[in-house]
């Protein structure tokens, strides 16, 4: 009996040693990239802000096919489905990370080894079906950050739900039995065992999660449709809870790193300025020259947006769950252009547009439609076309935000200083 007992145990010590060394080795990998915390991946939601292509791929018609022409992305010299001249805050993020541009989800033939981008150019936070009551006019079907959680979902089962993956379940399952049908009291083991076969939550370990910047157009259909900031200030609770639903169901599925950007001091952005010029008088502009209402507005949404992220700090303890201050950092980039090498004196002007005067915007003649034209030296400008930035803006804010004061916690550590010669796919 003695002898029957010794040899179980030493059986049993071979069987929990082999799943760790199996699945370690071949169901997890040994490592696939990245180098900042670990992150091996990046996986984004959000709207033109972080889209890296997924709209031109849907082609559809209105203000956003010009994207799909020159002289979006005349940094490089061909458009790549980027809403900016040139790079994203989202792609330097990578590169600092040491990983590669996140390919479009909609793209054919990419590799999405290390992440992929859900971002939709014009998407909302809350789908269209489910405004209920409030009535915002949306100018075309809207991928809406629910329609990109279920990408994200889908694009996780069918990745890591493989024959690969299910074979490590199948593996921890057979041990199980086996165990248990030695030894009926050994079931607690279950619990421990087939967790880790997931293959699911293992790769979200070692990802980042950026979930937004997106709620900003949900505003701004409202606001282009001449609705007052009163009302439109009726969307913020709807708007905040379904971000951070979707940072729950993410947190839920595995995510260990997750990132909650705010909105943009929307008053100071060109677009917006032009649009509001003809009916504003000066005591409406604070010193920088922006919009105090709109922004008052922005920081409305932010303090409810902070206040709900920090909330999720409590509910997950186990994950980083992080704060992008795109408001502040956008105004000390704007209050310190000089020293970040813009021309202090276009801070509230489109590099590309039409219209010339102090804000260079037409809304009937917006970048990429005839009578626009693009500036010669758009890494002076802040603006690229009126509502979105720089590449050189872009690339202030990265640093700014992901290097400085304006990720709150800082949650990610960098491996090396990366010098951003990559190029992205052209999207034509």
């Amino acid at each position: 009996m003695a002898s029957s007992a010794a040899n179980f145990l030493a059986a049993l010590s071979l069987l929990l040693a082999l799943p760790h060394f199996f699945f370690g080795r071949y169901c997890h990998g040994q490592g696939d990239g990245g180098g900042g915390n670990g992150v091996t991946a990046i996986y984004s939601l959000g709207d033109s802000i972080t889209d890296t292509g997924n709209l031109v791929k849907e082609a559809p018609p209105g203000m956003f096919e010009t994207i799909k022409h020159l002289p979006y992305g005349v940094t490089f010299g061909y458009p790549t489905g980027r809403c900016s001249d040139g790079l994203l805050m989202i792609d330097f993020l990578a590169q600092d990370l040491g990983l590669p541009f996140l390919n479009p989800y909609l793209g054919k033939n990419k590799s999405f080894d290390h992440g992929v981008n859900f971002a939709v150019a014009g998407a909302t936070a809350v789908d269209p079906a489910d405004r209920f009551n409030l009535t915002v006019p949306v100018p075309f079907a809207s991928n809406s950050l629910k329609v990109q959680l279920r990408w994200f979902k889908d694009f996780l089962k069918s990745t890591y739900g493989t024959d690969e993956g299910k074979a490590c379940v199948h593996l921890y399952s057979s041990i199980y039995s086996l165990i248990s049908f030695r030894n009926r009291r050994l079931n607690p083991l279950h619990s421990l065992l087939i967790p880790i076969g997931n293959k699911i939550r293992r790769k979200l370990e070692t990802s980042l999660v950026l979930i937004g910047e997106i709620g900003g157009n949900d505003y701004n259909y409202a606001f282009f449709g001449n609705s007052p900031v009163p009302e439109v200030e009726k969307l913020i609770p709807g708007v905040v809870k379904t971000i951070i639903d979707a940072a729950k169901e993410v947190l839920d599925m595995g995510a260990s790193r997750v990132i909650v950007p705010g909105n943009f001091p929307i008053g100071c952005v060109p677009g917006y300025l032009a649009m509001n010029a003809a009916s504003s008088e000066p005591a409406d502009y604070d010193s920088a020259g922006c919009l105090r209402e709109l922004n008052h507005f922005a920081a409305k949404h932010n303090a409810r947006l902070q206040s709900a992220v920090a909330d999720l700090h409590e509910s997950y303890p186990g994950a980083s769950v992080a704060y992008a201050d795109y408001f502040n950092s956008f105004l000390t980039l704007l209050h310190n252009a000089s020293s970040f090498g813009f021309d202090a004196a276009s801070t509230r002007k489109a590099c590309c547009g039409a219209g010339a005067g102090e804000y260079n915007f037409d809304w009937r003649r917006m970048c990429g439609f005839a009578g626009a034209e693009a500036c010669a030296e758009p890494s002076a400008y802040v603006s690229w076309d009126g509502i979105h930035m720089t590449q050189a803006a872009y690339r202030a804010m990265s640093r700014l935000i992901y290097h400085g004061k304006f990720l709150q916690p800082q949650i990610l550590s960098f491996p090396e200083k990366y010098d951003g010669q990559a190029q992205p796919d052209s999207q034509t």
